[in-house]
């Protein structure tokens, strides 16, 4: 029976990597293939790093109740894409939809703003772990193959990766914290002017 207690953050992520192989098959026996079971099990530690909450509680089924719902969000996703792909192969007019998807110009430069923090923070991580970063990342090569045209166990991509990650979360974790600065401090404004208006 499992022990209820609650575990910081880092012993989370300790946990988390001693579970990784656990949660890895956990993945596979649903139908996962083993480069996207990797894949998830990436964007798991990347949202641990990221996690700025307090002691989890019962941390062992904390994460496999985490695992289960990315790979529900990750299905969903699919059936989402294969609904548009079906409903503009059966629409044959080329348009799906007349809203305009397309970020607002604040919203873009808030995007570009994020990924040169981001951009400069992996700056300071080895060329190596920079370069399995990107091909694992942006590239969308498996870490397995990357790992066969490095000429390096797979283990040792995983490291660089978690590395990346690491720091990934860390730029990312100081990102979300001037956000909330900047809307507290725009509700504050708000707040003032709503009051001067009162008066």
């Amino acid at each position: 029976m499992e022990q209820c207690r609650r575990m910081s953050v880092g012993g989370l992520r300790g946990l988390f990597l001693d579970l990784r192989p656990a949660l890895t098959r956990y993945l596979l026996v649903r139908g996962l293939s083993q480069d996207d079971a990797d894949d998830l099990i990436q964007d798991m530690y990347l949202k641990i790093e990221s996690y700025q909450g307090g002691p989890v509680g019962e941390p062992r089924a904390y994460l496999y109740r985490m695992t289960h719902n990315l790979l529900l969000d990750r299905r969903r996703s699919a059936a989402r894409r294969i609904r548009r792909e079906e409903e503009w192969a059966a629409g044959g007019t080329g348009v799906v939809s007349e809203v305009d998807l397309r970020p607002s110009a604040e919203e873009a430069l808030i995007a570009r703003e994020r990924l040169s923090v981001i951009t400069a923070a992996l700056k300071v991580l080895p060329e190596r772990t920079r370069d399995i970063f990107r091909r694992f990342r942006i590239d969308g090569q498996t870490q397995k193959a990357i790992a066969g045209d490095l000429g390096v166990s797979k283990s040792a991509v995983e490291k660089h990766l978690y590395r990346a990650y690491h720091v990934v979360a860390v730029a990312k974790a100081g990102l979300d914290a001037e956000s909330g600065d900047a809307t507290s401090e725009e509700g504050e404004r708000h707040r003032d002017m709503s009051s001067d208006h009162d008066r």
